[in-house]
């Protein structure tokens, strides 16, 4: 477990302060405390959330590449969750566009600790070009039943949640499914029926997510 260099700027929002995102409100849970490290301000923008494998095949990674850029330019914050795959090529993806272009990332761990520790530099930067976000105190662990919880802040501060690539068992899948049930949008791109890694994808269009070919397709639905 890698212990993060401790930030002077971790500060820690409760529920009901005026600075408090008012989309977790819509959780039947949601969290009583938020610690945030990085940019407060970006709470308020609007967001979409990039989810996926922690797997992910060259052609995920490069679509996550693609929709991550384009939804930035147009104005978005990208929130992911910082694990391997799909979550780490959005939030690098955004980062490479330079300091107008900003990502967030919701950590199942304490702020002071990093998971996975590859991504150490890359928590970083985004402490320093972005915000991350716990509901966890310092010192929290990597613990399996951290990640749910992360995931249903993700599904409920952003406006649509796109799935990149996810097995059929996927965590992703359990983020998008929080996402359908409080009312967000639910976006997954299509893949070949024989890949284990579309078949998350596939059965989320199948059960009546937005197919997603193009980041187009996500803004037109988002009004952006």
């Amino acid at each position: 477990m890698l212990q993060f260099p401790k930030s002077k700027h971790i500060a820690r929002i409760t529920l009901g302060d005026k600075n408090y995102p008012p989309r977790l409100n819509d959780l039947y849970d949601p969290p009583k405390h938020l610690y945030i490290d990085g940019n407060p301000d970006l709470l308020q923008m609007p967001m979409v959330a990039i989810v996926g494998s922690r797997k992910a095949s060259a052609e995920g990674l490069k679509n996550t590449a693609l929709f991550a850029e384009e939804l930035s330019r147009a104005g978005l914050l990208i929130i992911s969750g910082l694990a391997r795959g799909v979550d780490g090529a959005a939030h690098k993806a955004i980062l490479s566009l330079g300091p107008k272009h900003l990502t967030m990332a919701v950590c199942g761990t304490g702020l002071d600790i990093v998971y996975p520790e590859e991504h150490l530099d890359l928590a970083s930067s985004i402490r320093q070009h972005g915000l991350l976000v716990s509901e966890l105190p310092l010192g929290a662990p990597p613990r399996s039943c951290h990640f749910p919880r992360r995931n249903r802040i993700i599904a409920a501060l952003s406006l649509g949640v796109l799935v990149i690539e996810a097995a059929e068992r996927s965590g992703s899948l359990i983020t998008a499914r929080l996402a359908g049930e409080l009312g967000r949008e639910v976006f997954a791109v299509p893949g070949a029926i024989g890949h284990p890694l579309s078949g998350g994808c596939n059965l989320l269009i199948q059960q009546g997510a937005k197919l997603a070919r193009k980041p187009r397709d996500v803004l037109e639905e988002l009004i952006f």
